[in-house]
């Protein structure tokens, strides 16, 4: 999930067998909170859980010798993966109570807990639904801001919205990465700001090709290996 030039043999993100599949494999967990009554709009629930991914990046916890320093380390030496499950009612709030972070939008609430085993979730967060999570845009969608970063979805990709949530948080990891020190402070101190948004064609073939950083899907989920999913266009990051 990188861009070609530069993925390096045993990048997280590329389709093939590597080394890092050797490696023990962790998940990240993130977790929708999907009321019957009032769920949240899908690109706000897009932008939170990319938002919630830099959010855990960049906690205290995550860094250094932090409590949850060494399981993001772990993550991070396999393969970077992330399932987004749903919650609604007494789910959501036993999700709550796990240590984790909880990060807001417009209408979405995302909650994003510390990497876990891929065989050894928590059970609160085991027993959750992968499945239901189609959301809909209840009102047409602004122009994204020029100056703000913009993770662009390839439009010819159809996918749940948990699965494209997976796959913004992917772009947002990847932006981060290749961010100086500088750049991440100040994207942090900003609150994150960001839109997802889908490409039109012709602008998307652009961006695959900008060397902007590129998603290519593992393909363990939906959509088939090595699909491009998002281009991570972050201001900072641009030619």
């Amino acid at each position: 999930m990188t861009s070609d030039p530069s993925v390096p043999g045993d990048s997280p993100f590329r389709s093939e067998r590597t080394a890092r599949d050797e490696a023990p494999q962790f998940v990240l967990p993130l977790v929708v909170r999907i009321e019957k009554a009032a769920p949240p709009a899908r690109t706000d629930a897009l932008e939170t859980a990319a938002r919630a991914v830099l959010t855990v990046l960049s906690d205290e916890r995550s860094l250094g010798d932090g409590e949850w320093a060494q399981a993001m380390r772990d993550w991070q030496d396999a393969r970077i993966r992330k399932v987004v499950r749903r919650a609604r009612g007494a789910e959501w709030r036993r999700a709550e109570a796990l240590p984790g972070i909880t990060v807001t939008g417009k209408s979405a609430e995302v909650r994003v807990f510390p990497p876990v085993p891929l065989d050894g979730w928590p059970k609160d967060l085991a027993r959750l639904q992968v499945s239901g999570t189609d959301l809909d845009d209840p009102e047409p969608l602004l122009d994204a801001d020029p100056t703000a970063p913009v993770l662009w979805l390839n439009p010819d990709l159809g996918m749940s919205a948990g699965k494209t949530m997976a796959q913004a948080g992917h772009g947002a990891q990847l932006a981060w990465w290749d961010l100086s020190d500088e750049e991440r402070a100040a994207w942090r101190d900003e609150g994150f700001p960001l839109a997802v948004r889908t490409a039109d064609p012709a602008r998307w073939r652009e961006l695959t090709t900008s060397g902007l950083p590129l998603v290519r899907d593992a393909g363990f989920t939906e959509i088939a290996p090595g699909s491009c999913t998002v281009v991570a266009d972050h201001p900072a990051l641009r030619g």
